[in-house]
């Protein structure tokens, strides 16, 4: 190794880049990026290994799965006209939400001329497209009947909370208030997933949905599983539908969930909203959280959700922290419940 002051450990590797360090220790599982040792045996990650990270980075931002990123950096186009394709689609997306926002800029210019002065509200509907949704209902059990409100939805929005916090039930109540939401439960893996693999094989047409995502997500290191298809069979099965998700990552392995939360970020924008109840660090990685995702939490004291931002020092964010726990920890944990012995 040259000058230390020349190599950055994984944490401050991974915030010049601004990926989270588990994403790169994910590249290098993969190998598509080997980090230098210090003689104590850290890794570190010099000018050459930042320069091929940065690649690496760049080509996901393109949509690129794992296995896509490693032919390219090897000079393989195989499978190049997809991931281009699809990110010209959120391209476009992105000049549409643009010249939205030009156009609200030009309008309060103009209401400036006449006399008449922005609200905040206004203002801050400039940073960002409006969402087309918003809900509002009374809290079911276990609160107590309070008005609940939720504008501006994301793309991705993660559930969580504590065992018997009610997030099961919000989200519940979230799916049959929304216009067009479905509400993906545990049934889903009942039987074998017998249920979801039928009607995946009755739909021409879903069928070859769910074979392009599951294509897409083994390159990226997924294992192809009968619980992963169903899992898809019920997100693809109607594309303008809202999907409320319980527990999404139950019965995958570490390396699904990381697929598929790449996944469902390439796809979000633009998109429909997607509702995730995790409990998963996996899924939910606070050091990655984009401003196209919200974090709903559901108190342990039943106080009403509410949004977290994923920041250190945030309100909530250390009782989100202490949710999540990795696939590894929620595989051994799966079925206990806390119990309290009785006071006599």
């Amino acid at each position: 190794m040259g000058s230390s002051a020349q190599f950055l450990n994984p944490s401050a590797a991974a915030q010049r880049l601004g990926v989270s360090a588990k994403a790169l220790r994910l590249y290098e599982q993969r190998g598509l990026v080997v980090p230098s040792r210090s003689p104590a045996g850290w890794r570190a990650y010099g000018p050459d290994e930042m320069a091929r990270a940065a690649e690496v980075v760049a080509l996901r931002g393109l949509g690129f799965s794992l296995a896509q990123v490693a032919r390219v950096l090897g000079d393989d186009p195989r499978g190049l006209e997809p991931a281009l394709a699809a990110h010209q689609a959120t391209l476009e997306e992105r000049i549409r939400q643009l010249s939205g926002a030009a156009e609200k800029v030009r309008g309060l210019r103009a209401g400036l001329v006449q006399g008449k002065s922005p609200t905040v509200k206004e203002l801050v509907g400039v940073l960002g497209p409006a969402s087309e949704f918003s809900v509002s209902f009374d809290l079911p059990w276990p609160w107590g009947g309070e008005r609940f409100e939720l504008n501006d939805v994301r793309p991705l929005n993660y559930i969580i909370g504590p065992l018997g916090s009610g997030k099961t039930r919000l989200a519940k109540r979230l799916a049959e208030t929304l216009p067009n939401a479905v509400f993906l439960g545990l049934d889903r893996l009942e039987h074998g997933c017998a249920t979801a693999l039928a009607q995946r094989d009755a739909d021409p047409a879903l069928k070859s949905r769910v074979d392009q995502t599951l294509a897409w997500l083994v390159e990226d290191g997924a294992t192809a599983s009968d619980v992963l298809v169903a899992l898809l069979v019920g997100l693809e099965f109607d594309s303008a539908a809202i999907v409320v998700v319980d527990t999404v990552e139950q019965g995958l392995d570490q390396a699904a969930q990381q697929a598929l939360i790449a996944y469902l970020r390439r796809r979000g924008l633009g998109g429909r909203p997607l509702f995730l109840l995790t409990r998963s660090s996996a899924i939910l990685d606070l050091a990655a959280v984009s401003a196209e995702e919200a974090i709903i939490l559901c108190p342990a004291n039943h106080s009403p959700p509410t949004r977290v931002a994923p920041y250190p020092g945030a309100p909530g964010y250390e009782a989100v922290a202490t949710c999540l726990a990795s696939p590894e920890v929620r595989a051994r944990t799966e079925g206990v419940i806390a119990w309290r012995p009785q006071v006599a």
